[in-house]
């Protein structure tokens, strides 16, 4: 009787709670319309053309959409499309073959040709190739002849289209090769001496004779850093020459960087032959370029990568452009025969798009795989109708949605969104260009729904800093919806209001990081990153930032911090100015900027720029600041010529000024800057070329100017060098 009673009370109670979630969604989604509406009116983003899409995966629905058929530069979000074609065409259990060739009637462990024949591995390392080194040695290999590299599996055309449009030898240039090693670059290592003064020394990794090293690298104070490395084909046509000059910080460990090979096959040849050397294979003859022959040679070996899903997370999570050429030319190898082009490549992944998902030819640009440069065109609404499709495809679903970064967990991601709800529930590609910053991927918000977003802003003024925050800030209300605080707070948690706390509060607090950040002890992070994080006060951010940066100065996401945090403001810089000249502290965060700068930090140039701007008042800190525009346009003159393109024009004049009294002091006729600024007039991109061209004109007219001496002039006898903030 009990239960027959209470039956109709639990059907009633029942009834609204079936309702409610109805409501709930459609209010939440409305409040999620007006906090997207204010970060785009209201931000940085109201200046820049945006195009920005949500897509609910549960209904279909388009919950919010601004100019979302607008074709834009998607920049790395390219990959998404790449990555979802390769699945699609190779499988996610694709492997990449290599394959080690030797003499048909080789006998007593010799062979007099060892032939490797690669088939595009993008992902053998040094670490790998030893590895295949040792099978080769457990197979018998006691004595080799020549070595024949063999990589007629791609074409010989190694440079993918847009990445033309950019001059240099940095990494992310990386030239595609079927026969390839460490992601087709070097590693240059570079330790300092037990004091300043001494010689520094200078290593690559791997070691072998395919380098040719020039050094002219010294030890300097703690505080000093400033060194160039350059990779280009030595004068013998084969060798790969690296050339490094500058200055490391004493006690400071091990600087790196990494630069790109020029002939791939080779460079992979030569690390075969210094390894097998290295165990004891007496290795008679040279390394060589050729191709297999069909006949009077057996396989002995065949290595094989892992499998492509693996493969796929450094493509998307580490933002890679070598992984995603070199998959774009498998492409073209496997449906269109080899060798594998670009060209085949692209049209495999047209074919995908067109048949499966629904995306037709003409009404997108793809040119290449990676996203580089000026030369894609696709819109947010058509990545989402992709990443749609590949959330309905079950069968390859896991290993595309595993390929990209984990927000506040990895890849790209890592440091992104902390704090939010969007940390562990936002998977996505990023992708950063010249005015071009974008954003695409799945989130699964607070109240269980599951979305599909892309967001794409083109042609904003400044450095991508400066968009990037309200990027996030719209990915983080999209994943706090259903949250008890709702998409508005998470925009607010994300773009904090700066709130400037007590001046005597600020030098006590100086205090305490400069001595911080003079450690530069690595086990201090994550305390640094903790204060940073909580702080409210804008000028104490900064030189936590700055102290976060002299600390792990090699990680990325700290010089992100630093950069982010180091504003040319009055309630940032000019207290800092103050705090630092009354507490008797060396000026922090702006010789870091300055640091970055002379590395080669596009977004540093650009942040230096606004230094130079606030500090034209300041003769003794516009004249140490001069010079430093003329070391960074020593040091880094192609970064420096991105960031001042990148400047709007009504602000370049003071910048140009002050690199004209820098390089006038520094007196340096022959200066890089001259250099690149010719090699750009002659770019693919017109602007650039425009932009290099003008820019000549105007330094060497002014730089003339400057030179000529006034009636009445006479010879500076003050050789002291002023200091910033002194």
């Amino acid at each position: 009787m009990r239960t027959s009673r209470l039956l109709p009370l639990v059907c009633f109670v029942a009834l609204p709670a079936f309702a409610e979630p109805a409501r709930t969604r459609q209010q939440d989604r409305e409040a999620l319309k007006t906090t997207l509406d204010g970060v785009l009116t209201k931000s940085t983003l109201k200046d820049a053309r945006v195009g920005l899409q949500v897509r609910s995966l549960e209904d279909g629905s388009v919950v919010y959409a601004r100019d979302a058929e607008e074709l834009l530069n998607p920049a790395s979000n390219v990959k998404l499309f790449t990555a979802a074609a390769a699945l699609a065409v190779l499988g996610p259990e694709y492997r990449f073959d290599t394959e080690f060739f030797v003499d048909r009637d080789w006998k007593e462990g010799k062979t007099k040709v060892l032939y490797v024949r690669g088939r595009g591995d993008p992902s053998i390392t040094t670490e790998r190739l030893y590895g295949m080194v040792a099978d080769l040695l457990h197979n018998g290999v006691k004595e080799v002849g020549d070595i024949v590299v063999d990589d007629s599996w791609f074409d010989g055309d190694r440079t993918p289209p847009g990445f033309d449009q950019e001059f240099g030898d940095r990494a992310y240039l990386a030239p595609t090769g079927a026969l390839s090693l460490n992601w087709n670059t070097v590693g240059v290592h570079l330790r300092p001496g037990d004091r300043a003064g001494e010689k520094a020394t200078v290593e690559v990794e791997p070691p072998s004779d395919f380098f040719v090293v020039e050094s002219q690298v010294t030890t300097g104070t703690n505080t000093q850093r400033r060194f160039t490395a350059s990779s280009s084909v030595d004068k013998d046509k084969v060798r790969q020459k690296i050339s490094v000059e500058g200055v490391v910080p004493v006690d400071k460990g091990v600087w790196a960087v990494w630069k790109k090979i020029d002939q791939p096959s080779l460079y992979f040849g030569f690390t075969v032959k210094a390894l097998l050397k290295q165990r004891g294979v007496k290795v008679k003859g040279r390394v060589r370029p050729g191709v297999t022959p069909k006949a009077g040679v057996r396989l002995l070996q065949l290595n094989q990568s892992d499998t492509l899903d693996v493969v796929l997370k450094k493509l998307n999570k580490n933002s890679s452009n070598f992984v995603a050429e070199q998959l774009i030319k498998t492409m073209g190898a496997q449906a269109r025969g080899e060798p594998g082009t670009h060209a085949g490549g692209i049209a495999a992944v047209e074919a995908f798009l067109e048949r499966e998902v629904g995306i037709a030819r003409g009404t997108y640009v793809m040119k290449n795989g990676s996203g580089l440069n000026d030369t894609n065109r696709f819109s947010a609404a058509q990545t989402n109708k992709l990443l749609v499709h590949m959330a309905n495809r079950f069968e390859v679903m896991p290993e595309f949605l595993s390929s990209v970064g984990i927000a506040g967990k990895d890849g790209t991601l890592k440091y992104r969104f902390e704090g939010s709800d969007a940390v562990g529930r936002l998977r996505a590609k990023t992708g950063t260009l010249e005015t071009v910053s974008a954003l695409s991927g799945y989130v699964q918000a607070v109240g269980g729904e599951r979305f599909v977003f892309s967001i794409m802003v083109n042609d904003f003024t400044g450095r991508a800093g400066t968009v990037v925050p309200n990027i996030d800030a719209i990915g983080a209300a999209v994943a706090a919806q259903g949250s008890s605080a709702g998409p508005s707070a998470a925009v607010a948690a994300l773009t904090p209001a700066s709130v400037v706390g007590p001046f005597a509060e600020l030098k006590k607090r100086l205090q305490t990081y400069v001595g911080l950040a003079r450690e530069g002890e690595k086990r201090n992070v994550a305390l640094l990153r903790t204060a940073w994080r909580s702080e409210r006060d804008p000028a104490v951010r900064a030189i936590i930032a700055d102290a976060l940066y002299q600390s792990d100065p090699r990680e990325g996401a700290s010089v992100r911090v630093l950069l982010d945090s180091a504003l040319a403001t009055d309630d940032v810089y000019g207290r800092i100015k103050k705090a630092s000249a009354e507490a008797g502290f060396d000026l922090p965060v702006l010789p870091s900027v300055v640091e970055l700068a002379a590395a080669g930090n596009v977004d540093a140039a650009a942040r230096l720029f606004e230094f130079v701007k606030v500090d034209q008042a300041d003769e003794r800190a516009s004249a140490w600041l001069s010079e430093q525009l003329a070391v960074v346009a020593t040091d880094a003159p192609q970064e420096l010529l991105l960031a001042l393109k990148s400047t709007p024009e009504a602000d370049r004049a003071p910048v140009i000024d002050s690199l004209v009294r820098g390089l006038v002091k520094a007196a340096q006729p022959d200066a890089p800057l001259w250099a690149t600024l010719r090699q750009n007039e002659g770019a693919a991109d017109p602007s650039m070329a425009a932009f290099a061209k003008s820019l000549e004109a105007t330094l060497s007219l002014k730089i003339a100017e400057a030179r000529v001496p006034v009636e009445g002039d006479e010879p500076a006898s003050d050789n002291s060098k002023p200091v910033p903030g002194g």
